[in-house]
C-alpha cells in the first residue's frame, strides 16, 4: 500500500503539548482486524519540524498494555514522555484488542477473554478468527503505518505490561530482526501454563496445544540459542504482585533464559505491585536501556 493510501487512513483524534513534544491520538482503519484502530503516538521534539530545530527521523518504541487497557493508559500514567522527550525516542501505544460493532467479546462480560483482551496472537477460531489478529496488528500493520506517517525510522524497540509484557517478550522472540531490544513489566511468562493464557489460547487458538506454543514466551525463549535469535531484553517484576504465582511464572522466564543463554535481565522489585505506580517507578530506566541498544546517547 502506497504513502498517500496510509496517509488517508489516519484521523486525529486528540494531540496536547508535552516536554516540547507532541503527544497525539489516531484513528484509522485497520485491514488485519477488520476494523477500526486506535493508537497513541508521542513524537518527541527532535522529531518535530520547526524553524528553530534540525529534526531527524527518530526509533520508535512500541508499549503494548495490559488487560482491560487502552492506547490511553501508558501514555498517561507511566511518565514516559520526559525521558522520552530526552533520549529522541518515539512512543507508540496501540490499543489491546479490535473493537467496534460486530467485533466479538465474551458473552459472559469476563474481563480476560475479548475486548480488552487481545492477547497479541492471531485466533484460528470462531468467532475471534474475523477480528483478532493483534500479531499481525502489532507487527506489520501498525509498524508500517507508522514509519509511512511520521518523521520515525524503521529503528524499533517493544516494551509492555502483563499481558502486554508477553506480547512483546513473545514479539521480540518472533522477530528478532525486526527489534533491537524488548523490555516488560510484569510479564505473563508462560501463558500455556496460567490460567489468563489457557482460557485465551483455548479460545482464540483451539485445544490443540502444540498451536500454542508458538505464542509462549518461555518455550520461545528456550528454544532461541542461536544468537540471530535472541535480543536483549529487560524484565521487572515485582515481588508483592498479587499475581505473581498464579499467573506471571517469571521462574519459567529465568529457567528459560538459563536453557538458552538469553541475553536476559531479570530484576525481583521488592514490594512493589502490578499496578502504573510500578511501572511509573522504573519506566525511566527501561527508556535508558532500549536508548543504549537504539545506539542512543543520553545529553548532557
Amino acid at each position: 500500500m502506497s504513502d498517500s493510501n496510509h496517509k488517508n487512513q489516519l484521523t486525529q483524534v486528540a494531540s496536547q503539548r508535552a516536554f516540547a513534544g507532541e503527544q497525539k491520538q489516531f484513528s484509522h482503519c485497520s485491514n488485519a482486524l477488520n476494523c477500526d484502530m486506535r493508537f497513541a503516538i508521542y513524537l518527541p521534539p527532535q522529531a518535530l519540524s520547526n524553524a528553530e530545530t534540525e529534526t531527524s527521523k527518530v526509533p520508535v518504541l512500541y508499549w503494548l498494555s495490559g488487560l482491560t487497557c487502552t492506547d490511553e493508559n501508558f501514555m498517561q500514567k507511566a511518565g514516559a514522555l520526559r525521558m522520552a522527550a530526552k533520549m529522541g525516542i518515539a512512543i507508540v501505544a496501540p490499543d489491546t484488542s479490535p473493537r467496534g460493532e460486530g467485533v466479538a467479546d465474551d458473552p459472559e462480560g469476563s474481563y480476560d477473554l475479548g475486548l480488552g483482551a487481545g492477547f497479541y496472537v492471531n485466533a484460528t477460531q470462531q468467532p475471534w478468527a474475523d477480528h483478532y489478529h493483534m500479531y499481525d496488528y502489532v507487527v506489520n500493520e501498525l509498524p508500517q503505518l507508522i514509519e509511512s506517517n511520521f518523521n520515525v525510522s524503521n529503528q524499533r524497540a517493544i516494551s509492555g505490561h502483563s499481558m502486554g509484557g508477553h506480547g512483546a517478550l513473545m514479539i521480540s522472540l518472533k522477530n528478532p530482526q525486526r527489534y533491537v531490544s524488548a523490555s516488560a513489566f510484569s510479564p505473563i511468562s508462560n501463558p500455556i501454563n496460567c490460567p489468563w493464557g489457557q482460557k485465551a489460547f483455548n479460545a482464540y487458538l483451539g485445544d490443540d496445544q502444540t498451536n500454542w506454543q508458538h505464542y509462549d514466551t518461555s518455550v520461545l525463549m528456550a528454544n532461541a540459542k542461536e544468537k540471530n535469535q535472541q535480543v536483549p531484553s529487560l524484565v521487572d517484576q515485582g515481588t508483592a504482585d498479587h499475581f505473581l504465582e498464579e499467573q506471571l511464572k517469571p521462574e519459567s522466564l529465568k529457567q528459560a533464559a538459563i536453557e538458552s543463554d538469553y541475553p536476559l535481565i531479570l530484576n525481583m522489585e521488592l514490594g512493589y505491585d502490578h499496578s502504573y505506580y510500578f511501572i511509573s517507578s522504573f519506566i525511566e530506566q527501561h527508556l535508558k536501556f532500549h536508548a543504549e541498544h537504539l545506539g542512543l546517547s543520553e545529553p548532557a
